[in-house]
């Protein structure tokens, strides 16, 4: 560990979504609009240890490591117990 003393730390997070479409019509679309982070540290440590602390903390995270970089979902769907395409009864 970097064994870095950090009195005290807060983290903001803000993030933005767009919903429009309609479900009945099937148009619905979600997205993120974006996400913003701000971390408030209190420390004595050097600046160059917090930062390593920062940068460490960012890499390690999967939230925001998930949406910096494409990951692949795989959906399957069962009805009743057995496999189900939802695309294969589209109108």
């Amino acid at each position: 560990m970097l064994k870095t003393h950090i009195d005290k730390a807060k983290v903001f997070v803000t993030a933005r979504f767009n919903n429009e479409g309609s479900v009945l019509r099937e148009t619905v679309q979600a997205e993120s609009l974006g996400f913003a982070t701000r971390c408030e540290i209190t420390s004595s440590a050097a600046p160059e240890k917090i930062a390593k602390v920062v940068r460490n903390a960012e890499a390690g995270c999967y939230v925001i490591q998930t949406i910096r970089k494409p990951t692949e979902v795989k959906s399957e769907y069962t009805l009743n117990g057995v496999a189900f395409d939802p695309a294969a009864f589209k109108k």
